[in-house]
């Protein structure tokens, strides 16, 4: 596997890691994972099936369109601003940090074959995965946003890179890095950040836990063998840019899959 080297860390630096590591879960994908377990725990004790209930991935804030959008760029900014920090926290003088995590464009070629490659391994079945579990009644109905009015559009797809960019860099790229240098193993590290991408989506229900562990499996194991979290990036994005625009029509023509 050929993930960038990482120098093991020193007694000092390796308790300054593992408090920086923890700081940043709580400020972003652990957080996540948090309020998300809390989500299914309500979601199993509701008497009201699991079925019969609804999560939305884009909520609306405001009902003034204008508002609406700036709240979406908002947060689009601020989680950015994390992506941002981690990115910083990695750059090491002399050492760009964007090409040491192989977020950049120097193979775009070949990062876009292998995102539609790893997209439409991952996107298909998780698809098929969703409406097993929408049949079975196991799986919380999903709705990726409540319309799909013009102006919402370019929101939704900067929405889709945000969820991209965060997620991958801090479990691929970041929790790599640092994960390898307090001596943890490359299938710990794998395994690790699948775990955590299960839990932050645990509130879709048990099936969602399931498939984004595999989703985190498959993924950890390319950013491991390519040590390029671009093409994963761009994977996540367009998975994230079909669920978003697309669910509006998927519910449209199968409203009894897609809604409760």
């Amino acid at each position: 596997m050929s993930a960038p080297f990482s120098p093991a860390a020193s007694p000092v630096s390796r308790t300054r890691l593992v408090w920086e590591v923890v700081i940043v879960l709580c400020l972003s994908l652990g957080r996540s994972a948090l309020y998300s377990t809390i989500s299914l725990v309500r979601s199993l004790l509701n008497p009201t099936p699991i079925s019969d209930q609804t999560a939305q991935l884009n909520p609306s804030r405001d009902d003034h369109a204008v508002w609406d959008v700036i709240y979406g760029l908002l947060d689009v900014f601020f989680d950015l601003a994390i992506v941002a920090l981690v990115i910083y926290l990695l750059w090491e003088p002399g050492q760009s940090a964007l090409r040491k995590i192989g977020l950049d464009f120097s193979r775009i070629g070949s990062d876009l074959l292998r995102a539609l490659a790893v997209g439409a391994a991952i996107g298909i079945p998780g698809l098929g995965l969703y409406l097993a579990g929408r049949a079975a009644g196991m799986t919380i109905a999903v709705q990726a946003s409540e319309g799909i009015a013009w102006y919402l559009i370019p929101v939704l797809l900067l929405s889709a890179a945000r969820a991209g960019l965060l997620e991958e860099v801090i479990l691929l790229g970041y929790l790599g890095d640092r994960l390898r240098r307090l001596g943890w193993g490359t299938w710990a590290i794998i395994l690790s950040a699948a775990a955590l991408r299960g839990l932050y989506h645990s509130y879709q229900g048990v099936p969602a836990i399931f498939g984004n562990f595999v989703m985190g499996i498959v993924f950890g194991w390319a950013h491991q063998r390519w040590g390029r979290v671009m093409p994963l990036v761009i994977a996540h994005t367009l998975i994230d840019i079909v669920a978003f625009v697309g669910y509006p029509l998927a519910a449209a023509l199968w409203p009894t899959l897609f809604t409760a």
